[in-house]
């Protein structure tokens, strides 16, 4: 687990409109940092003495923002092959992999990640398995390991109904090759998860050996409500099904892509199931997305249902989660919605809000500087700080990411 870096000095942040996103906007706010947590926000707080004073007048201040299902790290921009551990498609039960294993921080998509304002992505394994595996919440810089980056491993396990695993699988002629057999490979693993968890505890309270399995383990986590259950789903009728699955096994679901969710809207509002809806920028490359429209996204948060906005990462590249979201607004999505969905929102989904997705006393301290609303596509972020660490500058007319080396020079 990563903890805020500590600073000799507070950080204070002043004169910027300051949107908390838990509470109203504040106008010439102040965002006060210490040990890299987010101190106090108001607009008449007394600066402590020995303070770092940022004048951020004409700025906006927002807390960084979340992508909640991205592939960086795992699917390397530029690397081909060599770089692409998204999907581990020898058997289509791989409950046991970890995103975390394969994660290279190195990946240039971290450094999109800063320019996008974006500190917390939550880095999932493909879609080619009905169970991919185990998905990771990390900052998305300021460590020198993947490991010093996390802010929780204990987030989702990755599935995927539809199109994906059965022409993967039916390609060769192996189960799964219909929809049919998705359903059929995910039921299974969660009876033999079941089954399995119940000898387990049987055996520790006999004080008897028990071999363990790594894939059973994991599955046994999302039966207990530790895990979510990442479902990618596009069509209705896939979603139904994820609904019936989640009936029958009774773990917590979050809906990921629900391109035809807009059909079932009231039904996803009336159980609370959320949505990580996108990516936007795409074209209905398949069957799966004929239906694919940013008026969908709308139209689920009009009804109700809680939203975040992805970029699939590398589908769309990750710096413009918040031109997604800039769009979205274009389409109907009130504002405040749109900023929600990219921060306090996906924390939620993911159980990281005691962590990230607001300006809160309390919480890390990622907290970025925009030169104006981020939701205008002429505004850039200027500043960005990690645990109240700066990361980001754009200065001379470009972005500038304080490299490891800078990193671990300075702390030499």
């Amino acid at each position: 687990m990563t903890s805020p870096t500590n600073s000799p000095q507070p950080i204070a942040i002043v004169n910027a409109r300051v949107l908390p996103i838990a509470g109203d906007p504040l106008e010439r706010g102040t965002v006060l940092i210490r040990d890299g947590r987010i101190e106090a926000v108001g607009t008449d707080l007394a600066v402590p003495a020995d303070a770092v004073v940022i004048d951020a007048t004409g700025k906006w201040v927002l807390p960084g923002f979340i992508e909640a299902h991205g592939h960086v790290g795992i699917d390397e921009e530029a690397n081909g092959w060599a770089g692409n551990d998204t999907n581990e498609m020898t058997d289509p039960n791989m409950a046991g992999v970890r995103a975390i294993d394969a994660i290279n921080i190195d990946d240039e998509g971290f450094r999109d990640a800063l320019a996008g304002g974006i500190t917390t992505i939550v880095v999932k394994p493909g879609s080619g398995n009905p169970i991919g595996g185990q998905t990771v919440a990390i900052k998305s810089w300021g460590g020198r390991t993947v490991d010093e980056q996390v802010v929780s491993e204990s987030v989702s396990v990755k599935s995927a109904l539809g199109e994906n695993p059965k022409r993967v699988y039916g390609d060769r002629t192996q189960t799964p090759s219909t929809r049919l057999g998705v359903s059929l490979v995910i039921r299974r693993a969660f009876v033999e998860a079941r089954n399995y968890a119940e000898a387990r505890d049987a055996a520790e309270l006999k004080n008897e050996p028990f071999t363990r399995d790594l894939g059973k383990e994991t599955l046994a986590r999302v039966l207990s409500g530790e895990l979510a259950w990442d479902q990618h789903v596009h069509r209705h009728d896939d979603i139904a099904t994820a609904l019936r699955l989640a009936d029958e096994f009774g773990y917590r679901l979050v809906i990921n892509h629900g391109t035809e969710g807009h059909k079932l809207a009231d039904v996803l509002a009336e159980r609370d199931i959320p949505v990580i809806f996108g990516p936007l920028f795409t074209s209905r490359t398949k069957v799966e997305l004929r239906d694919r429209a940013i008026g969908n996204l709308v139209a689920l948060a009009a009804a109700g249902v809680r939203v975040a906005i992805t970029t699939d990462h590398p589908v769309v590249p990750i710096n413009f989660l918040v031109h997604q979201a800039s769009f979205a607004v274009k389409e109907g999505l009130p504002a405040r919605v749109a900023l929600e969905a990219l921060t306090v929102n996906p924390a939620v989904m993911m159980r990281l809000q005691d962590r990230v997705g607001s300006l809160t006393p309390g919480l890390d301290a990622d907290v970025v500087v925009w030169s104006g609303d981020p939701l205008e596509i002429t505004s850039r972020a200027e500043l960005v700080l990690i645990s109240g660490t700066p990361v980001y500058r754009w200065a001379d007319g470009a972005g500038h990411v304080i490299e490891r080396s800078e990193r671990l020079s300075a702390r030499g």
